[in-house]
């Protein structure tokens, strides 16, 4: 099922709005495809204005900043921890920002947004 980001029908009130003109093919979004922990596979989708997108569909790599030293390290991913967007994540370990990483140097929070960006960028957590 499609994701429509247009105007919605009704308004706040619940009346019915008519509008005058009809859907458009810009304003229908894509299907989700949630990011999670396995070998990397990256897709690339074009976007309007002819630009380019690439989207994480699984990955096990993760660039860890330090904020003591400021030093990033390439890092696998051993699984999600938690994750404020939807609890359920967790158990299927799906990787998306602001979700809380376990890596071979420890917890990290993830900044990045691998479904817009195909990489995981994340901040180590202190201990």
């Amino acid at each position: 099922m499609a994701l429509w980001q247009g105007d919605s029908r009704r308004s706040k009130s619940g009346r019915r709005i008519r509008y005058a003109r009809g859907k458009r093919k810009f304003e229908i979004g894509r299907e989700r495809h949630l990011t999670t922990i396995g070998n990397t596979t990256l897709k690339n989708v074009r976007t309007k204005g002819n630009n380019r997108k690439t989207r994480a569909k699984t990955t096990n790599i993760a660039y860890v900043v330090d904020p003591k030293s400021n030093k990033t390290t390439k890092t696998d991913v051993i699984s999600v921890v938690e994750n404020q967007a939807n609890i359920h994540y967790v158990r299927r370990n799906i990787i998306n920002k602001g979700a809380i990483i376990v890596t071979k140097i420890g917890k990290a929070k993830v900044t990045s947004r691998p479904g817009q960006y195909g990489i995981v960028n994340a901040v180590l957590l202190s201990k």
